[in-house]
C-alpha cells in the first residue's frame, strides 16, 4: 500500500512538472493572463503596471515608479506579434514625459518561449503565480558590464 501511494505521488508530480514546462505557441492569447492592473514594490518605491487585453495583434502597458510620493519615471510597453513570434518593446520617460531613448529607439526583448505560467523574453520574464499574483524579472545592465536581475512582485 505504501509503495502504491509513493508511485501515485511520483506520477502526479511528473504530470504537473511536464504541464509547467509545456511550450505554448507564441500567441498573445497564451499570455493574456498578464493583462490587468498590477501593483508592487521595487527600486525602493511603489510600482504600478497596467496591461491591456490582447487586441489588434498587441498588448500595451503603462508603468510608473513612485518614490517619496512623487513619480520617478514612466514606461510605455507593448507586446506585439511579429514574424510568428512575439516581441516586448518599451520606452522610458522622466516624470515630465521627456524620453530617455531617442525618438526612433526602443528597448527590445524578443520572445524565448511561453509555458502555461511563464512568458520568457530575452531579458524579461513574466511568471504567473495565480490569478492575482505575478512576478516580473528584469535584467538591468549595470555600468560595469554586469547584469542585475530585479524582481517585481505584483498583485491585482
Amino acid at each position: 500500500m505504501k509503495t502504491l501511494v509513493i508511485v501515485c505521488i511520483l506520477i502526479s508530480s511528473s504530470i504537473l512538472t511536464s504541464q509547467e514546462n509545456k511550450v505554448l505557441e507564441p500567441k498573445l492569447e497564451n499570455i493574456a493572463w498578464i493583462s490587468g492592473h498590477w501593483k508592487g514594490e521595487a527600486f525602493g518605491g511603489i510600482t504600478e503596471e497596467i496591461w491591456s487585453e490582447p487586441s489588434g495583434g498587441s498588448m500595451m502597458a503603462s508603468f510608473k515608479l513612485i518614490n517619496d510620493g512623487k513619480v520617478s519615471f514612466y514606461e510605455i510597453e507593448i507586446i506585439r506579434e511579429i514574424e510568428n513570434s512575439l516581441i516586448l518593446q518599451l520606452k522610458h520617460f522622466n516624470n515630465d514625459l521627456k524620453g530617455w531613448e531617442t525618438k526612433e529607439e526602443t528597448i527590445d526583448f524578443p520572445l524565448i518561449k511561453i509555458t502555461p505560467n511563464k512568458a520568457i523574453f530575452d531579458g524579461m520574464t513574466f511568471e504567473k503565480i495565480n490569478d492575482n499574483k505575478m512576478n516580473v524579472y528584469v535584467d538591468i545592465h549595470q555600468e560595469n558590464g554586469s547584469i542585475e536581475t530585479v524582481q517585481f512582485n505584483y498583485t491585482k
